[in-house]
């Protein structure tokens, strides 16, 4: 009977995992650059004496779905879609060097170029300086352009791009690092100027999948209180055989 109980509740607690990916997933529909973080789940006997019966349900970490999202033309001279396997390298909140498909830049009031979260974006020697007064421009390979008001256009760096050969580490502030460190640039990838890359994320999918998620909770459930019924069943019986 305990069998019962004890599957069903972790089949439970891996319904509920899965909805909590699930819902995050949903929740970063519209965000741009967001790869769709994927679940699965593996059977892990317990050990020890008299446990080997137990195999409960644990997640385990696949990473995300690397396919890109849907490309949007919007004109802006700042926005840029990474094309293929590229990766825009920026400078999280810890220091760290980290990649992003995110490509919505903008020049902060320092004259720097950041991200629309305000990390500075990387380049050959690191953060981008842009000339006060001038406008940007960003070429296939990444290459900047800087045209002040006398009309001269100067080179103000290169972002640098990277194109991994292993998939990447989701961090928990939502950016990608390289699992083996820094990662050198790639001077053969490209990008697309004027365009934005979206989210990969599929909401009808996604919607299908909660709603499968939910129904697989309220299945094992059930199956928690069968296992209470038949144990009380099994208690009457106990006490009529021994009244």
């Amino acid at each position: 009977m305990d069998r019962m109980i004890y599957l069903s509740m972790t089949g439970a607690k891996a319904a509920l995992q899965r909805q909590e990916v699930l819902s995050n997933n949903l929740a970063n529909v519209s965000t741009g650059g967001f790869r769709a973080e994927m679940a699965a789940f593996r059977a892990v006997p317990v050990r020890g004496d008299g446990a080997s019966t137990r195999v409960p349900a644990l997640e385990t970490t696949v990473g995300y779905n690397p396919e890109p999202g849907p490309i949007q033309t919007t004109g802006r001279n700042l926005d840029v879609a990474m094309e293929g396997g590229a990766w825009l390298a920026v400078q999280a909140l810890d220091g760290t060097e980290a990649y992003t498909r995110a490509g919505s830049l903008e020049v902060d009031a320092q004259g720097q170029l950041v991200t629309r979260a305000g990390l500075p974006v990387l380049g050959d020697g690191g953060p981008i300086d842009v000339p006060p007064n001038s406008s940007v421009s960003i070429a296939a390979d990444g290459t900047l352009s800087a045209t002040g008001t006398d009309g001269r256009t100067t080179r103000a760096g290169r972002l640098k791009l990277v194109t991994p050969d292993a998939p990447l580490l989701r961090g928990s502030d939502g950016l990608f690092r390289g699992a083996a460190g820094d990662l050198p640039a790639n001077p053969g990838a490209r990008l697309r100027d004027g365009a934005l890359e979206g989210s990969n994320v599929s909401p009808i999918e996604t919607m299908v999948a909660m709603i499968s998620a939910a129904r697989q909770f309220e299945q094992q459930m059930k199956l928690i209180q069968t296992a209470e019924r038949q144990e009380q069943g099994a208690q009457k019986l106990l006490s009529n055989s021994t009244g």
